[in-house]
């Protein structure tokens, strides 16, 4: 069970009534200005339930075709969920133990699923906490990519998500025992940085170590945003829970301390709310909204992102409307997709519980925030070299192009400045030098004949002022080299690269 320890005197804030009430919550102060809500925006009177009758759902994930992979915690199966189809079971995972709140926990779909259906599960078994992947094709066979994570029947953590990186990231409790979360020896109370196959990246912030982050009770949630910033959600004890900016190698102080605590060697969070208002569980970014399920909270907290790791004031959607709700996720297809957890002992079933709402979009996308990229590592001892590209407005566009690369795959980040006239629209065409084939694109619609590819501005970045940039990104596989691509063209003028 989430424990709390009973503190008297502690000054409650006052709660903002009604379902979409101002949030009784502190925010980080942030001197830049809060950018207008990009998305976020939900018809929230008229549900759709495209599942229900189910048992403690926890992991969702949505697969290419738009259909969800939702996990149940005690049941270990996971289920196949589309609108107006009956859910359909799928697999079994097998040797999960189900006590309190560990069992089946986080899904993930693999960024090359269209190639190899590889799908990820994090589940407590009866020594350990684990992740493993199967095809689902082939869901008897399991494999194993990580062990040996502490258990208990409490603070397992289990959330996992695929990055803009191509990384997949795990929240990790720290299983009852709260001086895992200070030791980097442990890899509870942890957030994990891993390779799909479950080794450590060479960039990750200490050499040999799947630890991203650290600090942590017991992160619920992860997501990021157009830029690539990672936000988290995390259990508070018995005052504050919180919402943080993560950033590689960052401490975010539990034990020591428990939401902001102003303390030099800890990052604040962003967010925290009392215990009452949240117990904060699976959390979505869309556009620049920060959408996070709250379990004891019996809402769904909107938090607006400033564009630079910062935020807003939140505000409260469904306040009680159908009880502890656990995971959120935003489909294909644009829609939001609410699971419920009124099954889970603490909570009070309806009849038809516990249920996964649909909510239609009906927000108007805006630009996204900055895409100013997060803190990585830390900046060289030794001046860069002199830039040998031309000075700004010496050529119509600009095109950076950054690799992260394994055996045979990779991701690409890629920033297109324009240098011009401003544009309403925009197409980045390019040739790859070798047999790159790219499986997988965010912020950008991306086909590709051959060696030519053309990505083409998604709804709310076809605008790029003078001077102004954006960034969009894909996934590759690859054999041999993989040589950047020597030309860009943005609307068919050619670019410099940097």
């Amino acid at each position: 069970m989430r424990t709390r320890l009973a503190v008297a005197g502690f000054a409650a804030l006052v709660i903002g009534a009604g379902g979409a009430g101002l949030a009784a919550a502190q925010t980080v102060e942030d001197p830049g200005p809060v950018v207008p809500l990009a998305n976020g925006n939900f018809n929230w009177s008229q549900p759709q339930t495209v599942a229900s009758n189910l048992q403690i759902p926890w992991g969702l994930a949505f697969l290419p075709d738009g259909s969800a992979l939702v996990s149940e915690r005690n049941t270990a199966r996971v289920l196949r969920v589309q609108a107006g189809q009956s859910p359909q079971q799928v697999a079994t995972i097998s040797g999960v133990s189900a006590t309190g709140e560990a069992g089946l926990l986080g899904l993930a779909v693999a960024p090359t699923f269209a190639q190899d259906n590889l799908v990820y599960a994090y589940f407590t078994s009866a020594s350990d906490n684990r992740i493993v992947r199967f095809r689902l094709d082939a869901p008897q066979t399991q494999t194993p990519i990580l062990t040996g994570l502490a258990r208990a029947s409490i603070h397992d953590g289990g959330r996992i998500a695929f990055g803009p990186d191509g990384m997949l990231y795990a929240g990790v409790g720290d299983a009852g025992n709260t001086a895992n979360s200070q030791n980097m020896q442990s890899r509870n109370g942890k957030i994990l940085r891993m390779r799909p196959d479950g080794s450590v990246p060479p960039d990750n912030p200490t050499a040999g170590s799947l630890v991203y982050s650290l600090g942590h009770r017991n992160v619920q949630g992860l997501s990021w945003d157009s830029a690539g910033r990672l936000y988290a959600s995390e259990f508070g004890q018995n005052t504050w829970d919180e919402v943080n900016y993560i950033v590689p190698g960052g401490n975010y102080g539990w034990p020591t301390v428990e939401g902001r605590a102003g303390d030099p060697r800890f990052r604040d969070p962003i967010v925290q709310w009392t215990t009452a208002e949240a117990s904060p569980s699976g959390a979505v970014v869309d556009g620049n909204t920060l959408l996070v399920a709250a379990l004891r909270g019996t809402r769904l907290w909107l938090v607006p992102l400033t564009g630079n790791g910062g935020a807003g004031t939140p505000t409260a959607q469904l306040q009680g409307q159908f009880g502890r709700l656990r995971t959120v996720a935003v489909a294909p297809d644009g829609s939001l997709w609410v699971a419920t957890s009124n099954r889970d002992g603490r909570g009070t079933p309806a009849a038809t519980d516990d249920r996964i709402l649909r909510f239609v979009s009906t927000g108007t996308p805006t630009s996204p925030p900055p895409t100013t990229p997060p803190p990585s590592t830390p900046p060289p001892t030794t001046p860069p070299p002199t830039p040998t590209t031309p000075p700004p407005g010496s050529g119509p566009c600009t095109v950076g192009y950054q690799l992260n690369q394994w055996s045979n795959g990779f991701t690409a980040n890629v920033t297109i400045t324009n240098r011009g006239p401003s544009i309403n629209s925009w197409a980045l065409t390019w040739n790859f030098g070798g047999n790159q084939t790219i499986s997988n694109a965010w912020n950008s619609t991306v086909t590709q004949s051959g060696a030519a590819v053309t990505a083409r501005n998604v709804s709310w970045n076809g605008s790029i002022l003078t001077n102004a940039s954006v960034t969009f990104g894909f996934q590759a596989s690859y054999s041999g080299t993989n040589a950047r691509p020597a030309e860009f063209r943005l609307n068919n003028n050619p670019c410099t690269v940097a």
